[in-house]
């Protein structure tokens, strides 16, 4: 049996989780003193609740090697073969924690991807993981191709505020005052495996336009999933939905989940965003 595993910051919700069975390690996150596990002890409802009201962004820790190996050591002990999809070395140590994991189980059945990626394109990259190993494909192939396919992947979001971006230091203070009384929507992309903002533009559906003309310059590979996702605000992200298939052939296969703690602290609330595999 090959077991796919990741991290809580892939953000897919426990439906999801326990229909592609994927085994998930949370994440830890902090508000000030108090530590809640992701999506365990801290929904996303929770989260976005805390997070409006807080005068410091929360942090979230990385995993460590231990919480790697304990979860995945009785699958190969059981001779399962592990595939590893961990969030973007560029933004936690989990990765790391991982090498110093597998080098521990010492085992030539627990292959380990650093997705480059997070929330809604670290989804996509394991539902691709996870069909692959529906059609019999191997853990060593599982963990080719998705190396293959995780420079492909775009993740472009519109962000609702700017009030995140300049709590967690990415703009100034000025910047974000005179952006919110223009009218700015930001917009953010994974870039190299680190979250950036890639653009700005004055309201939310010139937003919407800029996103577009970014996807018609690397269009989605239609044989491959396309995945939206959004930070309290679906129905945001459902009208981005209807903008975006409207002027792009698209995949048939369309999914959606709430941006979690990682990207939803320096988005914050009211966000919408696609990842998809480019030509």
């Amino acid at each position: 049996m090959i077991r796919i595993v990741t991290d809580s910051t892939c953000d897919l919700d426990e439906s999801t989780v326990k229909d592609l069975r994927i085994e998930l390690i949370p994440m830890t996150v902090h508000f000030g003193e108090e530590s809640y596990l992701d999506g365990v002890t801290l929904s996303k409802e929770t989260f976005y609740e805390k997070l409006t009201s807080a005068q410091k962004l929360p942090t979230t820790s990385q995993l460590n090697p231990m919480d790697i190996l304990d979860r995945v050591k009785p699958f190969l002990e059981q001779g399962d073969d592990v595939v590893a999809i961990f969030l973007s070395s560029e933004l936690s140590g989990t990765f790391q924690s991982a090498v110093i994991a597998a080098g521990m189980a010492d085992s030539d059945r627990f292959f380990l991807v650093d997705s480059e990626n997070v929330t809604f394109g670290m989804g996509l990259l394991l539902r691709i993981a996870c069909a692959l190993r529906d059609k019999g494909r191997t853990a060593e192939e599982i963990c080719e191709e998705i190396n293959s396919l995780k420079k492909r992947v775009r993740l472009i979001a519109v962000v609702d505020t700017l009030k995140y971006l300049q709590m967690g230091g990415r703009i100034s203070a000025t910047t974000a005052v005179l952006g919110n009384l223009l009218g700015i929507n930001p917009l953010v992309g994974v870039i190299e495996g680190k979250v950036e903002a890639i653009g700005k533009v004055r309201g939310k559906k010139a937003a919407y336009r800029h996103l577009l003309t970014l996807c018609q310059q690397e269009l989605p590979d239609p044989s491959y999933p396309l995945y939206f996702g959004h930070s309290r605000s679906p129905e945001t992200m459902e009208e981005l939905r209807e903008f975006i298939t409207s002027h792009i052939n698209c995949s048939s296969e369309i999914y959606s989940t709430e941006i979690g703690s990682v990207v939803g602290t320096h988005v914050g609330p009211g966000a919408a965003g696609l990842a998809y595999i480019a030509l």
